[in-house]
């Protein structure tokens, strides 16, 4: 019988740049937020849009690409596993709670959004699926997995609420 499962994956929009810090140990960890987002009909059959917030924990080497390469808006991949951790807050006494998403996989996908643009208008624009050189398609792993594949979501961005 098996143990248990302990697997996140998610694909969203990063809520703010990456905030990464080299520990003592010498290992780099980097912070930031991920936005998914649920679209639904309501009961007068109008399309909402529900977002959740994840924080998500990136570890060594990883962490460092994400540093690099990731900025708010930025649509990536993320596989991890949750983790919960738990301290007292010294001003209340009362003891907190936060569940993250430790990262072990990431990839970049889509094309950077433009920042300078309210409307979240994407830089390059439109790119076929045969384009070998992929260039707003960027990837970074340390893993082999499979994740979706770009193409089922260039459908889907005019969708997102960013």
């Amino acid at each position: 019988m098996a143990k248990g499962l302990n697997k996140v994956m998610l694909i969203g929009h990063l809520g703010n740049d990456p905030e990464v810090k080299v520990m003592t140990s010498g290992q780099s960890k980097a912070n930031f937020t991920l936005a998914t987002t649920e679209s639904f009909k309501d009961n007068d059959g109008n399309w909402q849009e529900k977002p959740e917030w994840h924080r998500i924990i990136v570890w060594g080497k990883l962490a460092e690409i994400c540093g690099q390469y990731l900025k708010k808006g930025r649509q990536v991949y993320i596989e991890g596993r949750l983790q919960t951790r738990n301290w007292d807050d010294p001003k209340s006494g009362e003891k907190r709670y936060s569940t993250e998403i430790v990262c072990s996989d990431m990839q970049m996908l889509g094309a950077q959004r433009d920042q300078n643009n309210g409307a979240g208008v994407y830089d390059g624009g439109e790119r076929s699926q045969n384009d070998s050189s992929h260039q707003g398609y960027a990837q970074a792993s340390l893993s082999h997995s499979t994740a979706p594949s770009v193409s089922i979501l260039e459908n889907e961005k005019d969708d997102l609420p960013f």
